[in-house]
């Protein structure tokens, strides 16, 4: 068994205790707060004057996906040999000695989602998992955790020049089409009927059955409103995935009670439906009603620096515990793993991050990691 003890412990809910104490067995939380003491034969540290937090999520990488100093040869982000791919998975993709894991568990964060690039209209399935391992298999927090699509640009800036799709009339249209072929094999399939399968068809089925939800890449409003209208369309779930003018519509995507991420904030305007970013959006987001998660985008910024992103939301008016939640719990909901992770409650995966101070105060680092009750890293 093993004690944190005398920290201020903020536990994800927005529930925080001062001089509090984590009790930890076999993996899991056995018991937060005050009013009780750890057993005699328990291994205590100590955290007095220190932070202590669940483990920090980041709900949309490329981890392992996008290799770290190795150039081309580590990129299996986009499968580009079609703008529909919902055959592929990103697990098959993921390379679990990519240096941006440690990175994350150096900076506390203990939990990721890994997708593929923007690429494609429709890009593939997604996992959930643990930031430390070296097979990935045994990472694995959810998979599949949803199925990628892309509006705007990047469809259009990869595939106009093959004559494949060339406005976002026509990935509205790609989109429209796979998913009312997806509807006839989910049809038939249901009805008995003969069918000859199709890997694609059935990925793209669970997200009509509910299984799973789409998670869109929209920056622009207006591709944020199509990605909205798609899920009326085919009464399916979504998450908008970097919701950069979000905040231009923000009480409209609060009507539609959908989830967002917010980010990577950090990045330069290099594109044209990037030129309203800013600190704002998760700002007037979460004021609106909307569940926000803050998000690196990694490697597009690298995933060290999520704190620093989600800091600077508080130094643009997000109020603390709406931060600290948009990288913990309200993150957990997001990838639907608030099961597990995102909070330090009796029950939970051992996630644990302890810090010289508060996480949102730049000044303060990161003491010790723990996953599943296990010191992954320690300064």
């Amino acid at each position: 068994m093993l004690a944190i003890q005398n920290g201020t412990v903020a536990t994800g809910t927005g529930e925080v205790f001062e001089r509090g104490m984590v009790l930890i067995q076999d993996g899991k939380i056995v018991a937060v707060g005050h009013g009780f003491e750890a057993p005699s034969d328990a291994h205590v540290m100590d955290a007095t004057g220190q932070y202590v937090t669940p483990g920090m999520i980041d709900v949309h990488t490329h981890l392992g996906v996008h290799e770290l100093e190795v150039g081309k040869e580590g990129q299996d982000l986009n499968e580009t040999t079609s703008p529909i791919t919902p055959h592929v998975r990103a697990l098959d993709g993921i390379h679990p000695m990519d240096p941006g894991f440690k990175d994350a568990m150096k900076t506390g964060i203990t939990t990721v989602q890994v997708m593929p690039g923007s690429a494609n209209v429709i890009g593939g399935e997604m996992v959930v998992l643990k930031t430390y391992g070296n097979i990935v298999d045994q990472m694995v927090i959810k998979s599949p955790s949803g199925m990628k699509a892309a509006f705007g640009e990047n469809p259009k800036a990869v595939y106009g020049s093959k004559d494949k799709v060339a406005t976002r009339m026509g990935i509205a249209a790609l989109f429209r089409q796979q998913f009312m072929k997806a509807q006839d094999y989910l049809r038939d399939l249901e009805r008995g009927h003969p069918v000859s399968r199709d890997l694609g068809l059935e990925n793209l089925a669970k997200v009509l059955r509910g299984e799973i939800p789409l998670r869109a890449h929209a920056h622009r409003a207006d591709d944020i409103a199509t990605v909205l209208r798609m899920r009326d369309e085919f009464n399916i779930r979504v998450t908008i995935e970097h919701c950069t003018e979000g905040h231009l519509i923000a009480d409209y995507i609060a009507e539609k009670g959908v989830r967002v991420s917010v980010g990577p904030t950090m990045s330069t305007r290099h594109k044209v439906e990037l030129a309203h970013k800013g600190f704002h959006t998760v700002v007037t987001l979460a004021k609106a009603g909307v569940p926000v998660s803050i998000t690196t985008d990694h490697p597009v910024v690298s995933i060290e620096y999520l704190i620093t992103a989600t800091a600077n939301a508080v130094k643009h008016g997000l109020d603390e515990t709406t931060a600290l939640q948009a990288i913990t719990m309200n993150a957990a909901k997001h990838l639907e793993v608030e099961d597990r992770v995102g909070s330090l409650e009796p029950g939970k995966d051992a996630d644990v991050v302890i810090w010289t101070g508060n996480p949102l105060d730049l000044r303060n680092t990161v003491v010790a990691t723990l996953i599943e009750g296990n010191v992954v890293y320690r300064a």
